[in-house]
Order: C-alpha cells, then sequence, then structure tokens
C-alpha cells in the first residue's frame, strides 16, 4: 500500500529504538511504502552534530506537516559519562516543542482486561499538556555565596527596566528563571476548546493561580476570555462545561470523577500527571502522545521513556518483556492523519487495523510483564518477551488485512 505524503521519522535510544525497529519490519514494512524524511535522534548522534539534528527534524516536521518520534534520552551527568558528551545537551522533546509550540494530547489506550487502578474511572481522561516554555525553557543559576538574586526586565523600546528581588543569598543556593507568552497561552487554551467540543467532553483547567499571582493567573485569565468570548456557546449547546480549579482541588476531583473529560495543564503539571494517569490506567507503555502546533503540524510520539533497565539486560544477552503498545500508536495515529492529510482512507483503515490487532492481541491474554501483573486473572493470561509479542500483533494484523 503506498503513502503519499512524506513522514518526518525521529529515531530514539536504548530499548525503544530495539523495539521502534521492530514495530516497523513486522507491522508497518511488510504492508506500507511509506517515503520517510529520516532523523537520528540518538544520543551520540546529537552529541556528534551538535544537536541540529533535532532543529532540522524540527523543520522537517513544519515543512512536511507530520512527524512519528522514538523516546529519547535527555542527559545528566551520570549520562554524559556513559556516552562520553562533549556537554549537558537539553531535552530533545523540549527543543522540539519550543521550535513547534502546540499542545500536546495524551490518552490511554483502553484494553478490556486491564481495569484502571482508580476504580470509579469507567472512561478515558484526556491531557492536555502546554508544550511551550515553563521549566523546559529555563535558565538556572547556581549561587555560590552571598548576593542579591534579581528579576529583570528591559523594554526593547527604552524605557525604564522591571526590576523584583528574589532573594538575599546569605549562603550558596539556587535560582531559576522560566517565561511563558500570551500568543502560546492562547494558542493552547484554542487548541484544548477544540479538542474538548470535538471529543464531546468536559475541560478542566487548573494551576496554582492563589499563590502564582502574575504568572499562573494569567493563563487563567486568557482561558476565560478566551471561554467566553468565542467557545460558552458552543459548550452549552453540546452539553460540556468548562471549568478551572485549583491543581491540588483538581487532584483530588480527579480521583473521583469517572471520567470522559480532558483535562488542561501547565508543560510540567501535564508532564508529571500524564504519567500518573499512564501507570493508573495499567502502563506508562498504554499512553498515545501527539504534539498539535498552532499552525497545524502534528508530532506522535511515545508517553514513557527509553526502558534503560531492559535496555541493559538486553545488552547483556538477556530477553526482555517490554511493552511496545505506545509505539505502535505513535505510529498509527501519524498514519491516520498522514492518510487524513493525502485523502487516502485506505491508509486510515490500515492504521485502525494495526491499533485493533494490538489491543485483541492484549485482550486474547498474551501480553508483557507490566500488564500481566494488573491483568484481570485469567487462564488465557501469558506473559511473552517483547519480540513474541510483535509477532503475535503481526499474526493478527495478517490475518485482518488478508480478510479484505
Amino acid at each position: 500500500m503506498h503513502v503519499s505524503g512524506t513522514l518526518v521519522e525521529l529515531d530514539g535510544d536504548e530499548m525503544t529504538r530495539v523495539m521502534w525497529q521492530l514495530v516497523k519490519e513486522k507491522l508497518l514494512l511488510p504492508y506500507l511504502d511509506m517515503k520517510i524524511e529520516y532523523f537520528n535522534l540518538g544520543l551520540k548522534n546529537r552529541d556528534k552534530t551538535n544537536d541540529s539534528v533535532t532543529r532540522l527534524a524540527a523543520e522537517a516536521i513544519q515543512k512536511y506537516g507530520l512527524g512519528v518520534k522514538c523516546a529519547t534520552i535527555t542527559p545528566n551527568k551520570d549520562r554524559i559519562k556513559e556516552y562520553n558528551l562533549s556537554k549537558e545537551w537539553p531535552s530533545p522533546n523540549g527543543t522540539l516543542r519550543a521550535i513547534l509550540d502546540g499542545t500536546i494530547f495524551r490518552s490511554p489506550i483502553l484494553v478490556r482486561n486491564v481495569p484502571p487502578g482508580v476504580k470509579t474511572w469507567k472512561k478515558p481522561i484526556h491531557i492536555g499538556r502546554h508544550a511551550y516554555g515553563d521549566v523546559y525553557k529555563n535558565q538556572e543559576i547556581r549561587v555560590q555565596g552571598p548576593g542579591k538574586g534579581e528579576l529583570v526586565y528591559t523594554p526593547k523600546d527604552g524605557g525604564p527596566s522591571t526590576r523584583q528581588t528574589i532573594h538575599e543569598f546569605k549562603g550558596p543556593g539556587i535560582l531559576q528563571g522560566i517565561h511563558n507568552t500570551d500568543d502560546s497561552i492562547l494558542n493552547f487554551a484554542k487548541a484544548c476548546f477544540t479538542y474538548a467540543l470535538d471529543q464531546k467532553v468536559d475541560l478542566w483547567f487548573s494551576d496554582k493561580d492563589t499563590i502564582s499571582k502574575t504568572y499562573d493567573s494569567r493563563f487563567v485569565q486568557i482561558f476565560k476570555e478566551e471561554y467566553e468570548k468565542n467557545w460558552k456557546t458552543s459548550f452549552e449547546k453540546s452539553g460540556i462545561i468548562y471549568f478551572f480549579t485549583l491543581i491540588d482541588d483538581a487532584v483530588a476531583r480527579i480521583m473521583r470523577t469517572e471520567g470522559g473529560i480532558l483535562w488542561a495543564l501547565k508543560n510540567y503539571d501535564g508532564d508529571v500527571m500524564s504519567d500518573m494517569l499512564g501507570s493508573a490506567y495499567g502502563s506508562l507503555a498504554m499512553m498515545t502522545s501527539v504534539l498539535v502546533s498552532p499552525t497545524g503540524q502534528f508530532e506522535y510520539e511515545a508517553a514513557h521513556g527509553t526502558v534503560q533497565k531492559h535496555y541493559y539486560k538486553h545488552l547483556n544477552g538477556e530477553r526482555t518483556s517490554t511493552n511496545p503498545m505506545a509505539l505502535i500508536f505513535a505510529w498509527s495515529g501519524a498514519l491516520k492523519k498522514r492518510g487524513e492529510f493525502d485523502k487516502t482512507p485506505e491508509v486510515i483503515n490500515f492504521a485502525n487495523k494495526l491499533e485493533t490487532a494490538a489491543i485483541e492481541t492484549v485482550e486474547s491474554g498474551v501480553m508483557t510483564g507490566d500488564l500481566l501483573k494488573v491483568a484481570v486473572p485469567s487462564p488465557n493470561n501469558k506473559m511473552v518477551y517483547t519480540e513474541e509479542f510483535i509477532d503475535a500483533i503481526a499474526t493478527a494484523l495478517k490475518r485482518k488485512v488478508d480478510q479484505d
């Protein structure tokens, strides 16, 4: 089957890179003729290219409108030593999001035999994560001794600077500066209102404006103004609601809701809470993720990390039972969107069959170790290794394709 448009492929690191190749080899390439613009975002190649490869990948997504990304390493001090890096490179996801802007939408992959960890949850809880600014585009200073830490804004037109004291240090400490823009916050709000209306789900937004009376309050104000001006009537006609509450109250409410909502969160909050939801719905590998830019580009990715521990076992020749579901759904999501762009329903149909084959494999009792621990007990349940799990999905997929 020919895929008309170009897909930008962003390869990654460690165990997810191993599974990425298996997914392509066994589930995609036997059926699809794809035009791929390939970028190796593996940590060693980012170091080799002075991280220019990440910027080029983002520019390719802007050009072709669509990317699909494997999980990647954000290096820390230990990783610098392990990979002999020239410096501590920034998060590739942070770089991509800074260039593309937009909102990350994450939703659980639901299977009947893996119930949510929270009994009240009956429907998916979607996360809308602002994908710009905050701690992911910060500046930090290690304070060495006594002195004054200040926040300074200097207008470009030459007007007087605004200066505020953050802290009078009496000894060593740390400083951090973060930012956001009205345009990015507004794009975030528009994306969340659009998604909620499309999915016909209530929209919650939460932050901590009682403490952050300027930064967080600006988010609250922009969401409120955008809702009142452009979305209130449509929401009321659709029988859905928008409301704001403090993030600590929202967390308490989430534990009691039945789901079926979109929870809009700032960048860091969305990062943390999406992992919490992924685990509570069965596994971090059971969460879809897509970055939607305000100019209409899409980047599909796995919501989890590179599965470092399993990779070390793999390097030692040990077999692992690692869950590739999020990687599979990254590809299927990208293919469905490519099919929409190109008006090729046969590509969309194939992607739907791939997702169904993956879900039915788990529901038949064939699953990886992470799911076996939380699945409904059944004599049909059995844990399989990574390759066996992908092979089982490949068998189910072939059966569906052959039925056409």
